[in-house]
């Protein structure tokens, strides 16, 4: 099943250049829970964007066809990648789901020895996988919503099922392509 990309709820025209996101794409199901997650806990005057898993969070406009390349590579060698929703995750003023997947951090690394020299100090650091379902709010506010969540929400397996690329535009994203996992590697 082939679903549409992240929507963002203004519009992205223009076509000035954009930095470049890469994110790893949730199945179906954990993508439209985590965003109607989103939906209702995340400040509705930035929530721009559905559920999402960022890999890098800025890479040089100018390197389009190069990271487009190696994500098609990536994604063409490899089966879907394992992962499992772990629970809650504080961000001190906001609430994330947390998730571990080893595997995925493989390859974002390899991905991050190919990209050398075109990240942010920020795309240096192995970042810890999560979907970002609160942000900007009270610090008691994400207190109470991570109390609640980790009360109903049970840890559980799922797999990666392909990696994209989306363009920054000021808060919203313009999604420009997604590779579907379709190899036979894993990890």
């Amino acid at each position: 099943m082939v679903r549409d990309p992240p929507r963002a709820r203004r519009d992205v025209t223009g076509a000035a250049p954009a930095p470049l996101i890469v994110t790893a794409e949730l199945p179906p199901d954990i993508h439209r829970w985590a965003t109607r997650l989103r939906a209702a806990h995340y400040p509705p005057e930035r929530n721009f964007l559905e559920a999402h898993v960022t890999l890098f969070h800025a890479l040089p406009p100018g390197s389009e066809d190069e990271v487009s390349g190696r994500l098609a590579k990536l994604a063409a060698e490899h089966v879907p990648v394992a992962a499992r929703l772990e629970g809650v995750m504080s961000l001190g003023i906001g609430t994330a789901l947390r998730l571990a997947s080893p595997d995925m951090l493989t390859l974002r690394s390899d991905l991050a020895v190919q990209f050398h020299g075109l990240l942010t100090v920020q795309d240096v650091h192995e970042p810890r996988l999560h979907v970002t379902i609160q942000n900007k709010v009270s610090s008691q506010a994400a207190r109470d919503l991570q109390r609640r969540l980790s009360a109903e929400i049970e840890p559980r397996p799922f797999t990666f099922p392909g990696l994209a690329l989306h363009r920054y535009r000021g808060g919203s994203w313009e999604f420009v392509k997604r590779w579907p996992f379709r190899g036979k590697k894993r990890g």
